[in-house]
């Protein structure tokens, strides 16, 4: 699994500009262009287009190699019990509460969803 922060952002044009000026390159795009990933030597940040609340709140990604559902079985077994798997622009998304009780998503991409 690949470990990947979200950031999310009124202005995602703005905010790649932002992390390309410190270095990140542009990565793929989600066709609608409210995704852009920014691959970096040590993983990958990922700007999410946002508006009210979300704005400037970042969350904690991992994109999945499995099918969301052994994940799930996985996290039940363990005492945590996932939302149902998502169908999103991307591909599949689930999010579960860690002990915490911080949500954390998991995410399962098709890309031929982007461009």
């Amino acid at each position: 699994m690949k470990v990947m922060p979200i950031r999310y952002s009124a202005d995602v044009e703005a905010m790649t500009r932002f992390y390309e000026a410190l270095g990140l390159g542009a990565g793929p795009v989600s066709r609608p262009g409210g995704w852009i990933e920014m691959p970096a030597a040590g993983g990958m940040l990922a700007i999410h287009r946002s508006s009210g609340d979300d704005v400037g709140r970042c969350e904690l990604a991992f994109e999945a190699e499995e099918p969301l559902e052994d994940v799930a079985k996985r996290l039940r077994a363990a005492g945590f019990e996932p939302g149902p798997p998502m169908d999103e622009g991307f591909g599949h998304s689930m999010r579960v509460q860690d002990p915490d009780g911080v949500w954390v998503q998991l995410n399962l991409y098709d890309r031929d969803l982007y461009t």
